[in-house]
């Protein structure tokens, strides 16, 4: 495909805002209760895909403090409350970044399956 500039304003003018989530280990993420918390956080996460909330969720695959990242689908303000409420976050299992970023309507991680 080749990428005209006529294509280019076409996807710009569709790109919106949702907020980006960067999830860091916390001081408690080795404590003796962390995996239950964690467990928790993941089933917290899962509802919120399933509301349509959480629109990417990516957990870490690594030994570095990067604990993931997610994309919501919701304003800066109410992500910040929908983190403030994350079990891992209260318990200090894990801390986050929140920051605005644009994408496209429709865009998925390959592979996915429509509907899950």
């Amino acid at each position: 495909m080749i990428i005209t500039d006529e294509y280019m304003s076409e996807m710009q003018a569709k790109a919106r805002t949702y907020s980006f989530v960067l999830l860091r280990r916390g001081a408690r993420y080795s404590g003796p209760d962390a995996a239950a918390i964690i467990w928790e956080h993941g089933r917290r996460n899962h509802s919120l895909r399933a509301d349509g909330v959480l629109a990417v969720v990516c957990p870490a695959a690594d030994d570095t403090e990067l604990a993931g990242f997610g994309v919501f689908d919701a304003s800066l303000e109410e992500t910040a409350r929908i983190m403030a409420g994350d079990p891992a976050v209260q318990a200090g299992v894990l801390s986050y970044e929140l920051h605005p970023v644009r994408g496209f309507p429709g865009d998925r991680l390959p592979g996915a399956v429509s509907g899950q």
